[in-house]
């Protein structure tokens, strides 16, 4: 146990307690879907690329992308294993392939994930400027001290300060999604818009993780444990 010799009543400190980096790295890692899922969710969008660039035709597009996603799903289904990354990519390729249909034109598959970013950098982006930054809600959710109380992390000056770090390397992220995928949409380059958003999917995410781990491991931001089963007030 650890005191402060200047402030004689303060309650003392173990000295292994984890601080805010530690916490947040076993979130996140919790959360992270992994190498299989991330395969997973892209194999769709190469199917579609490789279909368009043999036929162009976007109906053989769409079905080859969307046979993979369900055979992806069976796959694990068949296996007994859990199907919500599969989920996802199949929710994704069911949007895409409407946009993709309604429209008679290959690239608007890809308009529903542009515009998602748009919208995920916006709202985080908000959600650092008025301090209740997204990564906070990443560790809550993998915190059962925090069920009853999803927003207690925000009790706590050093968790939310280390979050919203974390949340602007996500914007940068959507951001540099936008600048690339943005012109290639617009000039209808179907190959390209493939080809970046494979690269700008797990590799460009694995890029941020490395650098929200870079973050995490040069700080030592203590964290406040007590004030969070204490219910301190929230921070402003």
């Amino acid at each position: 146990m650890a005191t402060d010799p200047t402030n004689p009543t303060a309650v003392p400190e173990p000295a292994d307690a984890p601080t805010v980096e530690e916490l947040i790295r076993a979130r996140l890692s919790a959360a992270v879907g992994g190498l299989r899922g991330s395969v997973e969710a892209a194999l769709p969008t190469v199917a579609f690329v490789a279909a368009w660039a043999w036929r162009h035709d976007v109906m053989t597009a769409v079905v080859a992308s969307a046979v993979l996603a369900v055979v992806l799903l069976l796959v694990r289904l068949v296996a007994r294993q859990t199907p919500r990354y599969v989920f996802g990519s199949v929710l994704a390729t069911a949007v895409a392939a409407a946009f993709a249909l309604r429209s008679g034109r290959a690239e608007a598959a890809f308009l529903p994930g542009i515009l998602t970013n748009a919208g995920l950098m916006l709202m985080a982006l908000l959600s650092v400027v008025t301090r209740w930054p997204l990564v906070g809600f990443v560790v809550a959710a993998g915190d059962p001290r925090m069920a009853e109380d999803p927003t207690a992390w925000r009790r706590d000056a050093g968790l939310v300060r280390v979050c919203q770090r974390l949340t602007l390397v996500l914007v940068g992220l959507y951001a540099l999604r936008l600048v690339v995928m943005g012109p290639l949409y617009a000039a209808s380059q179907v190959t390209l818009l493939g080809v970046a958003k494979l690269v700008l999917g797990w590799p460009a995410y694995l890029a941020a993780v490395a650098v929200m781990a870079a973050i995490l491991m040069r700080g030592r931001t203590r964290a406040a444990a007590e004030d969070l089963a204490a219910g301190a007030r929230p921070t402003d």
